[in-house]
């Protein structure tokens, strides 16, 4: 499942790096915390790798 926004995407790949080693898991915030502690390494892969062209900013309610 691909990304809504560019923060989601942002997020799942601050939360990606997290869960592999490359950032300490202290330095998250807000929504990149939660899907680091609720999503597979597989789900993170997908939101991540969103390209980020065409996407809003954020995600219109």
């Amino acid at each position: 499942m691909p990304a809504k926004s560019k923060k989601q995407q942002m997020a799942a790949g601050a939360a990606l790096a997290a869960r592999r080693g490359e950032k300490s898991k202290a330095s998250l915030k807000g929504a990149s915390r939660q899907m680091a502690d609720s999503m597979s390494e597989k789900e993170l892969k997908d939101f991540a790798k969103t390209k980020r062209k065409k996407l809003p900013t954020q995600k219109k309610k």
